[in-house]
């Protein structure tokens, strides 16, 4: 299997080992770092059964990956469909815009009130540990960021990108993919991302960006048997 087929356990068996809990059968973020949980490419019962210990009987975890068949001990909460995107081997030919920022440990509480606001996904306090994140101010006030998430030896996610809906239309979220584009070309590995399926606006953006489609992906949050 292609590691990106199965991205979130290829980056906590591989660049995220660091920050992973669990072991080979079944492996985790820490909760205030990302909800998701990850299995092998083939998963078998015990793996099911690992992840089942790791999260407790009766707990909640979440899945994302290109497939995804469920054990019917398991208890289907909800799943969302997503589309996962490569990007551009080449930096963008427009210079990084001088207002973008990098962000870190002292800007959580404005990054959790911006993703508080827009919604871009699962984003917690530890979140930005994941990887690099650049931000927009204005006006005194965090108006927009990009950040990045799971990564392969050579692929890096760009993830976690919004714009406060008061300064939608100006431009800022292509700024800030630009510059991520910029970072992750420039150390070496290839840009990808995922965004809802139904999520047409960013889904051209994207394109626009230099993405394309590579597959379908879908998350599944699930109860693990008691």
């Amino acid at each position: 299997m292609d590691p990106l087929d199965n991205i979130m356990w290829h980056s906590l068996s591989g660049p995220h080992l660091y920050l992973a809990q669990g072991d080979d059968r079944a492996r985790r973020y820490p909760s205030d770092v990302a909800v998701f949980s990850a299995l092998p490419d083939d998963p078998g019962p015990e793996d099911f059964e690992a992840l089942r210990e790791l999260v407790g009987p009766g707990e909640v975890a979440t899945l994302f990956r290109g497939d995804i068949t469920v054990p019917d001990d398991w208890d289907v909460i909800d799943s969302f469909d997503g589309v996962q995107m490569t990007g551009p081997t080449m930096t963008p030919d427009t210079p990084i815009d001088a207002r973008i920022v990098a962000l870190g440990s002292l800007d959580v509480e404005d990054m959790m009130s911006l993703t508080s606001r827009t919604n871009p996904g699962p984003f917690a306090r530890r979140t930005f540990e994941l990887g690099t994140y650049v931000g927009i101010r204005l006006d005194d006030h965090l108006v927009a960021m990009a950040g990045q998430r799971a990564r392969t030896p050579e692929h890096l996610e760009i993830s976690a990108v919004c714009t406060d809906q008061n300064y939608t239309g100006r431009g800022l979220g292509r700024a800030l993919v630009d510059a991520q584009l910029a970072i992750i070309i420039e150390s070496g590995r290839r840009p990808m991302l995922h965004a809802a399926a139904h999520n047409d606006r960013a889904i051209a953006l994207y394109e626009f960006l230099g993405f394309r489609l590579r597959r379908l992906v879908k998350g599944v949050i699930m109860r693990a048997p008691q």
